[in-house]
């Protein structure tokens, strides 16, 4: 499904950090983890096409990242990818329903994998632990829990071919982190997606077939 070849990125400051090559089939569930600042959210984001590649090469789905425009990587990033931002990017002036709509907004491709929305919306948010009931209220309303897994949600929907979770368990203590995770689990499909997650925290490595740590493996710094 995705494969990385010599992914190095050069920040405006300075540093360059070189990552590991990473390899990854349908069904797979992978943990990066490493200390703040190693470059997980980066690798996230180069594998979503929000970065433009420097150096290396990423193909997913028989699709090469480099023979691609910004404006083709967007497309094909909202019919393919579901991104769990790790400040979760929901719009404050729109309820549940609607965030979680938002989803498959841009994707034709995801959208013709929902007969009906609202239908699709409902056993989401009921498969990861909420009540319909909260449909309709303002994304302020709820709890930074809640609001997680409404962003899952939003992820989720339409099928993406792979998650990327961007630490979405740093502002949960451990108990409401195991069953959001339990919950999330319990919602991938392994027949046809895969997800990477990124977290300092290897506690959790136990809901994952595959770990790499940056701190050991070493996506390394270059000053």
């Amino acid at each position: 499904m995705l494969k990385t070849t010599g992914l190095k990125y050069l920040y405006k400051h300075g540093k360059t950090i070189e990552f590991p090559d990473i390899e990854i089939e349908t069904g797979q569930r992978l943990l990066i983890s490493g200390f703040s600042g190693c470059g997980k959210t980066t690798l996230l984001s180069l594998i979503a096409g929000a970065l433009r590649l420097q150096e290396g090469s990423i193909n997913f789905n028989d699709t090469d990242y480099s023979d691609m425009s910004s404006m083709s990587l967007d497309k094909f990033r909202a019919d393919h990818i579901g991104y769990i931002f790790q400040t979760l990017n929901l719009i404050p002036f729109l309820n549940v329903s609607e965030n979680i709509a938002l989803g498959i907004k841009f994707s034709k491709n995801r959208k013709s994998k929902v007969s009906d929305m609202h239908q699709e919306i409902e056993r989401l948010i009921s498969s990861l632990g909420l009540e319909k009931e909260i449909l309709n209220t303002a994304i302020d309303n709820l709890s930074v829990g809640q609001q997680q897994r409404v962003a899952v949600a939003r992820a989720l929907l339409g099928k993406p071919d792979l998650i990327l979770a961007d630490e979405p368990t740093s502002a949960l203590d451990n108990d409401t982190t195991k069953k959001f995770l339990d919950e999330v689990m319990n919602t991938f499909d392994p027949s046809h997606q895969a997800i990477i997650m990124v977290s300092h925290d290897l506690s959790i490595a136990p809901y994952f077939d595959t770990v790499l740590d940056f701190n050991k493996h070493n996506a390394h710094s270059i000053i």
